[in-house]
């Protein structure tokens, strides 16, 4: 048995939410990896974040499986839109209906069940794509309805939810990252990669990867198609 507190960890197999898993396990944090299956166009970045899991060597990896794809409303969810290689005004088509408000809500349920009162999920404010569901103002909003609705919350407990990334540049994730020995050949960011785990290099989220490595002044261990 562990003295260790409890926390569950959202992770997608990309960048940030590995990074994130590390920052966690650095704080002194048994963590719990959470992952779903959404009926991304992307499943590949699954295998990754098995492999992150792994790596991290965590006390457990769930992978829950939901349907949004089924709702439909973005390009990660329905093949029959476009994915957006240019960033242009406003939110984007990969924009995913309320995914972060579905997940952090997954991820409390799991966390009162195991006695956890922590949650981290690697939302960035800055070199991100503009979600509303990645602002910090989202986030504790939810932490307060966390706390409202939940048995933990009303008989006493706290939850929080750390967001150690949302004021971090792309490029100082990566270096975070290599300081706590983050594999990111074992990542996957890429919204259109194929089933080997290559990348496309076009899509917003590889640009933002291509240049924080860059920046970072780090090798890209990202395998592309081209």
């Amino acid at each position: 048995m562990s003295n260790k507190p409890k926390a569950v960890i959202l992770i997608s197999g990309g960048l940030d939410s590995a990074t994130t898993l590390a920052i966690a396990q650095e704080q002194g944090y048994e963590c719990y990896a959470l992952s779903i299956d959404y009926g991304q166009r992307h499943r590949v970045e699954l295998k990754a974040a098995q492999w992150i899991a792994e790596s991290f060597g965590v006390a457990e990896h769930k992978i829950i499986s939901i349907g949004l794809d089924r709702l439909g409303g973005s390009a990660l969810t329905d093949k029959t839109m476009a994915l957006p290689e240019n960033l242009g005004e406003g939110i984007p088509a990969t924009y995913v209906p309320a995914r972060n408000t579905i997940f952090l809500s997954l991820a409390l349920g799991w966390a009162e069940v195991i006695g956890a009162r922590t949650l981290f999920i690697g939302v960035t404010a800055i070199d991100y794509s503009g979600y509303p569901d990645c602002r910090e103002v989202f986030i504790r909003a939810f932490e307060k309805a966390a706390n409202l609705g939940t048995k933990a919350g009303v008989e006493g407990s706290t939850f929080q939810i750390h967001t150690p990334l949302v004021k971090l540049s792309k490029a100082e994730i990566i270096q975070q990252g290599m300081r706590l020995g983050v594999d990111y050949g074992l990542t996957v960011s890429c919204y259109q990669a194929d089933e080997e785990g290559k990348a496309c290099g076009v899509c917003d989220s590889c640009r933002f990867r291509i240049q924080g490595f860059q920046e970072a002044g780090v090798a890209d261990p990202t395998r592309y198609k081209k």
